[in-house]
């Protein structure tokens, strides 16, 4: 059932369990992304970032209906969030396309022009009738709020949720995008301390990295929405490679495809599992 994403979020915090955002790149990531969440039987968050959309010819319709469809097919809650928005004509197109949110990043802006940007992005956003998140990013580096080392400010970030209006801020607690390795430890003091501080739900972005008790943990601290994307993608590519690998002679793309869609469905199964632990 399509369900918008502000309402999921909502539900997990109030429960005080995680939501699992999953990045969607081809229609076999949302089908294993719902079918993960299906068997579960957890709710769940379909994500379409602005690389995607640029993967697939700059056209945001395609995949956001064939994504909807899935969604709306599903027996649980799913939301559909745009993802790491730059562009305004790209957030300008979400609600057009059947999103319940987006994302919008200015985080490698200097604090000001971020703060600035977003709080206009917000404003259009909200006339549309779409929940907001951002993430705060130039603390510390040019790089945006996930370089290394860098951390959010607890009271930096809620003179910002204030003057922007976001519905949920993606923090800098210690994870990194793009990690292919479970191996980053987040900082669960700073997180407990971003949750006192502002009103709206934490965000963790780069959540591939980060090991199940360190997911735990987060979650039990304040973090809700979390952000899984390189996951999926290492477990599809190793079932690709594994079936092309055994047999050489093979040109069906359903016969690599179908167990790359059961990885990742094991995959969102087993996070969300974690997440509602």
């Amino acid at each position: 059932m399509f369900v918008p994403t502000g309402e999921i979020v909502a539900a997990a915090r109030n429960a005080g369990a995680g939501i699992g955002a999953f990045n969607v790149i081809t229609v076999e990531h949302a089908e294993a992304v719902v079918t993960g969440a299906e068997a579960a039987g957890r709710p769940v968050i379909l994500q379409i970032s602005e690389n995607a959309v640029r993967f697939h010819h700059g056209r945001l319709a395609p995949i956001a209906t064939a994504a909807r469809c899935v969604a709306e097919a599903s027996s649980v809650p799913v939301g559909l969030h745009l993802d790491h928005v730059t562009s305004d004509e790209l957030l300008d197109q979400a609600a057009a396309n059947g999103f319940g949110s987006v994302m919008y990043d200015a985080s490698q802006r200097p604090y000001e022009q971020n703060l600035t940007a977003t709080a206009d992005a917000v404003r259009r956003a909200h006339r549309q009738g779409l929940w907001v998140e951002s993430e705060l990013g130039e603390i510390g580096g040019k790089d945006g709020a996930h370089a290394p080392g860098v951390r959010t400010d607890p009271d930096e970030a809620a003179t910002y949720v204030a003057a922007t209006g976001v519905d949920a801020l993606a923090v800098a607690v210690g994870s990194s995008h793009a990690m292919a390795t479970r191996t980053a430890r987040l900082d669960h003091d700073l997180i407990t301390r971003l949750r006192d501080a502002v009103p709206v739900p934490l965000v963790l972005h780069g959540s591939s990295g980060v090991p199940d008790d360190e997911l735990i943990a987060a979650v039990r601290c304040g973090m809700v929405k979390i952000n899984i994307g390189t996951a999926l993608n290492s477990a599809f590519t190793a079932a690709v490679r594994q079936r092309l690998d055994g047999d050489t002679a093979l040109t069906d793309p359903r016969k690599y495809l179908a167990p790359a869609r059961d990885a990742m469905a094991g995959t969102v199964a087993a996070a969300l599992r974690v997440l509602g632990s």
